[in-house]
């Protein structure tokens, strides 16, 4: 009896390139709206592509809770408070952080998300994505102007803030831990304690 015939397969040479096809804001909320993307996926879009994102721990959720209650009960009415919820930079990326310092009212929002331009501070707080979040979404939003980020590093104890946004990045980056205080450079006289973000 003969053998069927065999084929090979060859992995792509290393002069073989692929391109990512980028999506546009558009078509991501299409995707949701045909059911592609399920209503409760945990996803953003940075840079035309669907990212997943992390699971959300308690510690994370505690965090968030902490540093929202600390900003609704010193700035507002001063700021908007956002959480969890997009903002649209551009027509291929829409993050959602994880705190938002907007500029008032909240009546301009109705219709559109905020864009850099509304956007005084944005927070993400990261377990497993701190290596992310320090790389990509800080590039990303020093791109865009966003005027200061934070990154509440829940391993590492700390509130790094960073400062300066260029096309490349932040040029300044602080530090701040337990037993410190800092504040949020919009608002320089309000000063709140790592203790009461991060209890």
């Amino acid at each position: 009896m003969m053998e069927p015939p065999t084929t090979t397969l060859h992995p792509p040479s290393k002069a073989q390139t692929y391109h990512l096809r980028p999506f546009s804001v558009d078509e991501y909320y299409a995707m949701a709206d045909a059911g592609i993307l399920k209503q409760d996926e945990h996803v953003e879009l940075i840079h035309g592509q669907i990212l997943n994102m992390s699971p959300i721990s308690s510690r994370h959720a505690f965090y968030v809770d902490a540093i929202n209650l600390q900003f609704a009960q010193h700035l507002t009415p001063h700021t908007i408070v956002r959480v969890q919820n997009p903002i649209r930079l551009d027509k291929e990326s829409e993050p959602e952080p994880d705190l938002a310092l907007l500029k008032p009212p909240l009546s301009r929002y109705w219709q559109n998300h905020p864009g850099p331009q509304d956007t005084l501070l944005v927070v993400e707080v990261a377990g497993s994505s701190l290596a992310h979040d320090r790389s990509v979404k800080a590039t990303l939003y020093a791109s865009f102007g966003i005027p200061e980020l934070w990154i509440v590093a829940i391993e590492e104890a700390c509130i790094e803030v960073y400062r300066e946004p260029t096309a490349e990045g932040y040029r300044q980056v602080q530090s701040f831990r337990h037993g410190q205080t800092l504040s949020v450079q919009t608002f320089p006289n309000v000063r709140f304690a790592v203790d009461d973000l991060m209890p």
